[in-house]
């Protein structure tokens, strides 16, 4: 473990590296942000992964998401991403859930997790996940993208930042996710996940971090 593990220390110590194969991270979502966060967690060493994705993978995955692969078109991206991890990291166990979070199973999903990662796609199942975390108490890294843009946030359990931040949940007028985006996006969720798994202060909680890579602005504002 040390050698697979040693270009993690010091920037985590020993304890905290030893601490992250007892934790226990869902994924709702395995496309574009859902497969960096999966990548990032698994070769972090967090010990448990639940990944939950209800869809398979389609041509259009194929210029972003890093588990797509022309082979495994029509496969669910849950069932993908196990395999991944099972292929980088076997001392991670990987749940695969092939269904789509909803007001049936998000509190038993979310029950008993450490922390949740937003990798959703669409702000209806964002609602509900936040719900859902609010009555289990566990905390979520929201990320968003579209095209250049991306956004972050951490979602304390009864904060409600997600009901704001979608007050009004209509569908994005154009679908547009260029390769980069989700795994810039994907970088902030995983370092603010591992800080928090570790045990330290997240730079994101109570802020929203906007992003706009194609003009590189920056903001960081208060909620």
């Amino acid at each position: 473990m040390l050698e697979r593990y040693s270009r993690n220390i010091p920037s985590v110590s020993e304890a905290e590296q030893e601490s992250l194969a007892r934790k226990r991270v869902l994924v709702a979502g395995c496309g574009g942000l859902g497969g960096y966060l999966i990548e990032y967690l698994a070769r972090m060493g967090v010990g448990e992964i639940t990944a939950v994705d209800g869809d398979v993978f389609e041509p259009s995955n194929l210029n972003r998401q890093i588990l797509s692969q022309e082979a495994l078109l029509g496969v669910p991206k849950a069932r993908a991403a196990q395999e991944r991890v099972q292929a980088i990291n076997s001392a991670v166990t990987v749940r695969a859930v092939e269904s789509f979070l909803d007001g049936d199973n998000a509190d038993g999903l979310v029950r008993g997790q450490d922390l949740i990662l937003d990798a959703l796609d669409n702000a209806g199942a964002r609602l509900i996940l936040e719900d859902a975390c609010a009555r289990q108490g566990v905390t979520i890294v929201h990320g968003a993208i579209q095209g250049w843009f991306a956004q972050a946030a951490v979602v304390p359990p009864g904060a409600g930042v997600l009901h704001r931040l979608y007050a009004s949940p209509a569908a994005p007028v154009e679908k547009t996710s260029l390769p980069f985006t989700p795994a810039f996006c994907a970088a902030i969720q995983a370092a603010e996940a591992v800080k928090l798994l570790c045990g330290r202060t997240s730079a994101l909680e109570g802020k929203l971090l906007l992003a706009d890579l194609q003009r590189m602005d920056w903001d960081l504002l208060p909620l």
